[in-house]
């Protein structure tokens, strides 16, 4: 339909009203071309999701009300969406920024991660830039004005009071990378010279080793990571038919998932076979309403995963907003060791985020870290048997959310450990240029541990002096596998499958009612984490560390994880003469 001032429309109407979804063509006066819009009305205007192009090369998409950009939203500046000068995620109210958001200036090089206010940078904020500057701290109409602290890529901080944007004005403490530190009054732009009236002073000898401990907390200006993206949650809330976080019903909330995948499959024609299907399974509503027990568990687990498989899903679209929140933040000049600590906390608070709204839709559901309860039928034996099953939050979401997070966050893990890792790296080339007989005698490996003979093709042939790479080849090949898994679920399992593989290599002989010792096994761990030559061995360690179930940190794969630490901290400090 042409409306009489130029709008062309196609969709849905109600009484006389653009209502629904609907496609339009809206004329720019100061253009040559029309801007457009792909979305949901509401009584002639637009409201709710949507994709606005306008005439200028600008592209918004995200939420809208009663016309304006209201909610969450992505908008690209520039002639071309892929070429363009700046791009900004997060919050609007009323067609200005406002709450936190994320503002790449591709033009400058610089991203900004903080709070706005009424289109300006204002609030607490982190700013980093393609020349590697960390900044935290205070921004006021635009400008970095108050406390704050910044860091050069060569470790030189300041923490002191800000002016102006990179301009110092006031009392501060200057620490360079040697130790060395300037405590006074400074004043000047960063990038162009300093004067400063103060005291210089040399750290003693015993403080240069732990200079680290000098330096100011990080994080203490930043967005704390459960007030981030309140906005993406709060659209998800907002399909569900909540009018926030938990204030809703749940039965209309399961109405409207039940209604979106319905539409979804009939006015999708592009779906393919095996995304209409997913959306086909989900057309059924679960039993929701039941306690959540072991044998029902599973079936949970299945929803959930194919749910979030699916954008036209509330919570597929949420997983598929917060992945391109994520890479919006961590990735390209994002990509900044001293961001991994808000990495990691940031990916914590999407899990707790994401319970709440699972636990919403499925009350029967145990707290994070609750035991998920037996059928009251089998529960004395099967405790009595095997235990407890305990509620974890990472075990259920990580795996749908950290696949499609990892290479951003892993990416910052290596950034982190780049100095340990040359080191570690260094004398893993070294120490596997022994004979495997070699190696295992400088490890300290007993010889009733070597083998003797391996088997090549089916072939058994026996191991000599000049062998290499000829022992434990299972349990090598096995760990190499754990650069290949996402979750650190799924690289405890490696771990713990490394170990088998090494028990059952030594098991013929061994005697029948043998236990390992730490003694006689780490050494020949040490000599299988070597062999694998895993290349950032630490950044896999450290990932596992962060994000690992808490419910088995001091089980048996706690102690092997703890192991195989342990490998890499000895390899870093190994003499390699």
């Amino acid at each position: 339909m042409k409306w009489p001032d130029g709008r062309t429309y196609k969709g849905n109407f109600k009484n006389g009203l653009e209502d629904g979804y609907g496609e339009c063509l809206i004329p720019n006066k100061g253009q040559d071309k029309p801007d457009t819009y792909q979305g949901q009305w509401r009584e002639g205007k637009i409201h709710g999701f949507g994709k606005y192009k306008y005439a200028s090369g600008e592209v918004y998409e995200g939420c809208f009300c009663d016309g304006q950009r209201h909610g969450y939203g992505m908008q690209s500046s520039g002639k071309l969406a892929r070429t363009s000068s700046s791009v900004f995620i997060g919050n609007w109210v009323h067609d200005k920024k406002e709450g936190y958001g994320v503002n790449d200036d591709i033009t400058r090089g610089e991203k900004y991660m903080g709070m706005w206010l009424e289109d300006q940078r204002h609030g607490n904020a982190v700013v980093v830039t393609q020349y590697g500057l960390y900044y935290e701290g205070m921004f006021k109409d635009n400008k970095m004005i108050g406390p704050g602290l910044l860091i050069s890529e060569d470790d030189t901080v300041f923490h002191g009071e800000f002016s102006e944007n990179w301009t110092i004005s006031g009392n501060g403490v200057l620490t360079l990378a040697n130790g060395d530190c300037l405590d006074g009054a400074f004043a000047g732009e960063w990038r162009k010279g300093l004067k400063v009236t103060g005291t210089y002073s040399k750290p003693a000898l015993e403080e240069r080793d732990h200079k680290e401990k000098n330096i100011p907390h990080l994080g203490q200006y930043v967005v704390p990571a459960a007030q981030r993206w309140t906005c993406v949650f709060g659209e998800c809330w907002s399909r569900l038919g909540c009018d926030a976080a938990g204030r809703g019903e749940r039965t209309a909330a399961w109405e409207n998932i039940a209604v979106t995948i319905t539409t979804a499959r009939r006015q999708g024609p592009d779906l393919s076979k095996s995304q209409s299907k997913v959306l086909e399974s989900l057309e059924f509503i679960p039993r929701y309403g039941e306690p959540v027990t072991t044998e029902n568990y599973d079936g949970t687990r299945r929803y959930l995963a194919k749910a979030c498989e699916t954008p036209h899903h509330p919570l597929g679209w949420l997983v598929e907003t917060l992945v391109t929140a994520y890479r919006m933040t961590y990735v390209g000049v994002g990509s900044n060791r001293r961001l991994l600590q808000q990495a990691v906390q940031e990916l914590q608070a999407y899990l707790a985020h994401f319970y709440t709204i699972i636990r919403f839709l499925f009350p029967g559901l145990p707290d994070d870290g609750g035991v998920i309860p037996e059928p009251s039928q089998t529960r004395r034996n099967s405790e009595l048997e095997h235990g407890v099953v305990v509620m974890s939050t990472s075990s259920l979401l990580l795996p749908v959310l950290l696949p499609r997070l990892y290479p951003p966050l892993f990416t910052l893990y290596c950034l982190q450990k780049e100095q340990e890792e040359a080191q570690y790296w260094e004398r893993i080339l070294r120490l596997n240029k022994q004979p495997d007989q070699s190696l295992l005698s400088f490890l300290g490996v007993q010889e009733k541990f070597w083998p003797h003979w391996m088997s090549i093709l089916g072939e058994k042939k026996q191991i000599v002096s000049s062998s290499r790479d000829a022992c434990f080849v299972s349990a090598v090949e096995t760990l190499q596998q754990i650069s290949t898994t996402f979750t650190p679920a799924d690289k405890l399992v490696v771990i713990q499958k490394t170990f088998e593989e090494l028990t059952l290599e030594e098991k013929p002989f061994l005697d029948g009612d043998f236990l390992w010792c730490m003694d006689d096994l780490f050494p020949l761990f040490l000599y299988v984490v070597l062999r694998a030559r895993i290349r950032n061995l630490g950044a896999e360690v450290s990932l596992i560390e962060d994000l690992m179930d808490p419910n088995i940190q001091h089980g048996e794969m706690g102690l092997m994880f703890t192991t195989l630490k342990a490998c890499y901290i000895q390899i870093q400090h190994e003499s390699t003469t």
